[in-house]
């Protein structure tokens, strides 16, 4: 397994163990490690920081995003993939997008690379997830 989507696992965990909802991400740039986070939305009350925000939001500011990867354990939302176009991440690479289609035509109509990993760990830590609070976990889609 990739170490970068290990990362954003084990954020995903820490998340779910904060009460929070399961979804982490990593933020790599030239083979490096920038940053990592997780979805906050419970622990912080914010309705915006979601995974790959606060991913973002934990890189701080950096000049260009263009040579960097994205990794998140669940495909991207709309808000999250519009950040990902903003910033002209060119490529995300996700744990899956069963339990959670997320924006992935919109990412790659805006020319980012989109790699689903279909991973069984995320799958599963998700459905988990859905089935214990489906009313957080509709809350955190907009639903």
């Amino acid at each position: 397994m990739d170490e970068f989507i290990r990362i954003a696992i084990d954020e995903a965990k820490k998340g779910l163990s904060e009460g929070g909802i399961p979804i982490g991400s990593a933020l790599v740039k030239k083979g490096k490690l920038v940053a990592s986070g997780r979805n906050k939305r419970v622990q912080e009350q914010n309705p915006i920081l979601h995974g790959e925000m606060d991913c973002m939001n934990n890189a701080g500011r950096i000049s260009s995003y263009r040579d960097t990867v994205m990794y998140s354990t669940l495909m991207p939302c709309y808000m999250c993939a519009g950040t990902i176009v903003q910033f002209k991440i060119p490529k995300v690479i996700v744990g899956e997008s069963k339990t959670f289609p997320g924006a992935r035509e919109f990412m790659e109509s805006h020319g980012v690379e989109v790699i689903d990993l279909n991973d069984s760990e995320c799958i599963g830590i998700m459905e988990k997830f859905i089935k214990e609070k489906p009313e957080l976990w509709n809350e955190d889609i907009g639903e």
